[in-house]
């Protein structure tokens, strides 16, 4: 095989000249193409010893987990327990420690391999945590400020999705509409104001688990939507099943609030008809969306 210098063969004068160039100030890259050497590894051999100018260390925001990554690897710490540690990509990890001592590997004992499993996956689930909310903000600027037609349409379908319809073997057509999410319950009410709904015409009633705390749910319903705790008609109370594992069993569950609107019959048919109009003009769109 040839040897790795090649076409070099005054390697002592080659150098020379590298480190001159080097100490002149020049790059790497520009000490390459000033001596027309074209292999990486001859090019460290010429300059090895030799720092680099001031100027091409550039100040870079990882400088500090640097730092520390080098320290933990003069610890002996593995790749592995660097990169959890200081929540960095395993390849950042190799390429500021590799010209470190490689530490003596040794058996890990359980507790070890069992901690630095916990850390790994504890580091992932922040770095999830993190992107989701980044999706969920980037998400949330798209929307923008809705007109009145996509809040009226919002509504519709928010209706449909939620509210109490009328069946053919039982033909109630009043507008009743039940949820436990305090933001669903904001934009019901919004869509309520935008169609003009009286809200003399609009009753309120809390259901909830017996076991939890009506009268906190009730305070807090009362509050959201703007209306007195006496102002709601008789609390529901659910049973309580022992055998149900129910989750719902923390200081935020508030149970469901319920409103019905008055003298419904005539708003619900014309929800009924909006929805069927929006189905109709979504399956048009989507023709024209397939051609």
């Amino acid at each position: 095989m040839a040897h790795p210098q090649g076409k070099y063969a005054d390697f002592e004068g080659l150098r020379e000249r590298a480190v001159a160039l080097r100490r002149e100030g020049l790059s790497r890259r520009g000490i390459r193409d000033r001596l027309r050497v074209d292999n990486n590894d001859l090019l460290n051999r010429l300059l090895e010893g030799e720092p680099p100018p001031e100027w091409t260390k550039r100040p870079n925001a990882k400088d500090d987990l640097r730092e520390r990554a080098r320290e933990l690897r003069l610890q002996g710490w593995t790749y592995d327990r660097i990169q959890v540690e200081l929540g960095c990509s395993k390849s950042s990890t190799s390429l500021w420690v590799r010209d470190l001592p490689k530490p003596e590997r040794r058996a890990r004992t359980r507790e070890e391999a069992s901690a630095i499993a916990r850390r790994g996956w504890e580091a992932k689930l922040r770095v999830r945590e993190e992107e989701r909310r980044r999706t969920r903000r980037q998400a949330f600027e798209e929307v923008g400020r809705l007109t009145d037609r996509e809040l009226f349409l919002a509504g519709v379908a928010l209706y449909w999705a939620e509210g109490s319809k009328s069946k053919p073997y039982s033909r109630r057509e009043r507008v009743t509409f039940v949820n436990s999410d305090p933001h669903v319950i904001s934009l019901f009410m919004a869509w309520l104001r935008l169609l003009r709904i009286d809200p003399a015409r609009l009753r309120f009633s809390v259901h909830i688990h017996e076991t939890a705390d009506a009268a906190r749910a009730e305070a807090f319903w009362a509050d959201h939507v703007g209306i007195a705790p006496a102002e709601l008609l008789k609390t529901t109370l659910k049973r309580h099943n022992p055998r149900t594992n129910r989750k719902n069993t923390d200081q935020e569950y508030r149970g469901c609030l319920r409103i019905n609107v008055r003298d419904g019959a005539d708003l619900y048919r014309r929800i009924e008809g909006w929805w069927y109009g929006i189905v109709d003009a979504a399956s048009a769109a989507d023709l024209g969306n397939r051609t």
